[in-house]
């Protein structure tokens, strides 16, 4: 997942990448913590959650690390999380991480340096890693 955020940043952008990389998910939030501390402008967390109850917990408890870490900074932590319960077999559940990956890279960098482009998607159905739902009817 690095590899292909790393490859869609440098595709579309020219902007600064810091690689960290850390042993688990719930590691996640402190690593953001400290690359807002050193200076970055937003993070991108990459994880990939099992299927088990164990995982869940471990995946909400990350989760709600990384809100915390955003309410403390005043920054933007786009989490790009892959759980194994999403897709069928393994084609298909890497074939779900690599579009949610650049999806939520572009998005990042949007958050930058074009957020009016996230304004005109607001409303329109956007998924990452799954097709996208079309806008809301009224």
């Amino acid at each position: 997942m690095g590899r292909i955020a790393i490859d869609e940043l440098r595709r579309i952008s020219g902007l600064k990448c810091i690689r960290y990389t850390v042993p688990g998910i719930k590691d996640l939030p402190v690593a953001a913590k400290k690359l807002f501390d050193d200076g970055c402008e937003i993070v991108i967390t990459l994880g990939w959650v099992g299927k088990t109850q164990k995982d869940l917990v471990s995946y909400l408890a990350m989760s709600i690390g990384l809100i915390t870490v955003q309410l403390l900074t005043g920054k933007h932590v786009i989490d790009v999380t892959v759980h194994e319960d999403e897709a069928e077999n393994e084609k298909e559940l890497l074939a779900i991480a690599e579009n949610r990956v650049r999806e939520h890279v572009r998005n990042a960098v949007d958050l930058l340096l074009n957020p009016k482009r996230l304004q005109k998607l607001a409303g329109t159905g956007q998924r990452q890693g799954q097709p996208d739902v079309g806008p809301i009817m009224r």
